[in-house]
């Protein structure tokens, strides 16, 4: 029985396979660890073709559907096409998507996709209903999944002034040491980036905090 996916997954499929690379294709997957298949096309292109898709097929109504079929794709292509369908809603986003992103971020879990959920779809859901953030940000921490966890230190990338200093810190101290490279990788990014709106509190916590080496030389970089 064949499959049915819903229109705007369908010409995706189309699209997105006739300007397959398989030259491009084998690199891009190393370059990923091998983790995910590659149709072999690069970002640029892609993003094009992501907007003449939305530009046709329109924003549909049941968005989650679309990205959740598109989720399910085995190229790693069709996951940031979900990702850009996903920052063209972000303004769309309810309590209840919470639950979806989650699903996300613990599915065909790596950093190209968990950051951007993390720093967009979080952290734009976080911005809008902040009661969600204290029950989350314990449950992630608490549930022992990598990505989860990545996300509570990165979803306060783009708050700069309204960062959550006092949380920002406590979840860093929780995970000071890890030796999981992308909790260690994701504490130094956080703080480089939080250094830009408060370099002083920065460089306090770095030097009062035993840190990793890996944590510590991120958090420095611009210093």
């Amino acid at each position: 029985m064949t499959t049915r996916f819903h229109p705007f997954v369908e010409a995706a499929l189309r699209l997105f396979h006739e300007h397959a690379n398989p030259e491009l294709a084998g690199p891009m997957r190393k370059y990923m660890k091998d983790h995910f298949p590659f149709l072999g096309i690069k970002a640029p292109l892609r993003k094009e073709l992501s907007k003449r898709l939305l530009k046709e097929q329109g924003i549909p109504d049941d968005w989650e559907t679309v990205v959740r079929q598109l989720w399910t794709m085995p190229e790693r292509e069709f996951q940031y096409a979900a990702m850009d369908l996903l920052e063209k809603v972000k303004k769309r986003l309810e309590t209840g998507h919470l639950r979806l992103v989650e699903e996300l971020i613990t599915t065909k879990s790596w950093w190209d996709t968990v950051d951007y959920l993390a720093a967009h779809s979080v952290g734009t859901l976080f911005r809008l209903f902040p009661a969600l953030i204290a029950p989350t940000n314990e449950g992630w921490i608490a549930s022992g999944n990598l990505w989860l966890q990545r996300a509570t230190i990165l979803f306060q990338l783009s708050y700069k002034e309204k960062t959550d200093q006092e949380l920002l810190f406590s979840n860093i101290r929780i995970y000071k040491d890890s030796q999981e490279f992308f909790i260690q990788k994701a504490i130094g990014w956080s703080l480089r980036e939080y250094a830009k709106t408060d370099a002083d509190v920065v460089l306090r916590f770095v030097e009062q905090t035993p840190l990793a080496s890996l944590s510590r030389r991120e958090a420095l970089k611009h210093f």
